[in-house]
């Protein structure tokens, strides 16, 4: 089964983009996804093709227009039916490798990329719409958040990665940042390659790596910390 992805966009010319080189881009090639960037202002009813207007209740900038987004949903859902819709937003959930995961096992998605000052808020109770953010930061457009997404989705479907096991011990994968890697040479400017790592001992190394799992999440990224040792309570 191919994994296939809708973008709802302004901006169609911004895709692959990135997605069409490296990993993704051969996976691509292989026919392991495909991709369908739909132009927005496609849904437009007026001869201006009208996407965005005025806030209500006044404020600057603009609003994409409900009406639009809707039809533009409608047309990506009748092409892929059992694919989720997913808007980028910054008042969205932050998305996670657990959903990341799921996207990645199931048919494809759609991706609803904003602009402006964002979506008419009254399209995602009217068309099911999930609302996700990539981070607490502001974009110009959603276009570069669904890249995001997409290149997370892609390295995980079957065959896009070398190694089955690439895609299992890395950050985030057990609710812990990913251990530290080392490579030749084993000295550089002082700095050494820990010795465990040298040993051959698989049991010592994987014991260390665990070790420092634990020490690097619970010192860098606290709210992961106290997630993991919730989980495990």
């Amino acid at each position: 089964m191919t994994f296939a992805a809708t973008v709802l966009t302004l901006y169609p010319e911004m895709f692959p983009g990135p997605l069409g080189v490296s990993l993704a881009g051969r996976a691509m090639a292989e026919g392991k996804w495909s991709l369908n960037p739909v132009h927005i202002r496609d849904f437009a009813a007026d001869k201006h093709r009208t996407v965005d207007d005025t806030p209500a209740g006044g404020g600057a900038g603009m609003v994409l227009k409900v009406d639009v987004l809707a039809a533009a949903i409608d047309h990506a859902r009748e092409l892929a039916p059992d694919a989720p819709v997913l808007a980028m937003t910054p008042r969205g959930k932050p998305i996670s490798q657990v959903r990341i995961r799921a996207l990645a096992e199931g048919p494809g998605v759609t991706l609803l990329c904003g602009r402006f000052e964002g979506f008419d808020e009254r399209i995602f109770a009217g068309r099911n719409v999930e609302e996700v953010s990539v981070g607490d930061i502001v974009l110009s457009g959603g276009e570069c958040a669904a890249l995001m997404v997409l290149d997370a989705c892609i390295r995980l479907l079957p065959g896009v990665m070398g190694a089955a096991s690439s895609g299992a011990e890395e950050s985030f994968e057990d609710g812990l940042l990913e251990y530290p890697h080392y490579t030749r040479p084993p000295m550089w400017e002082g700095r050494a390659i820990p010795e465990v790592l040298r040993s051959g001992d698989h049991a010592k190394i994987a014991a260390w790596r665990k070790q420092r799992a634990d020490e690097d999440t619970r010192l860098r990224r606290p709210d992961l910390w106290e997630r993991h040792r919730d989980a495990r309570v």
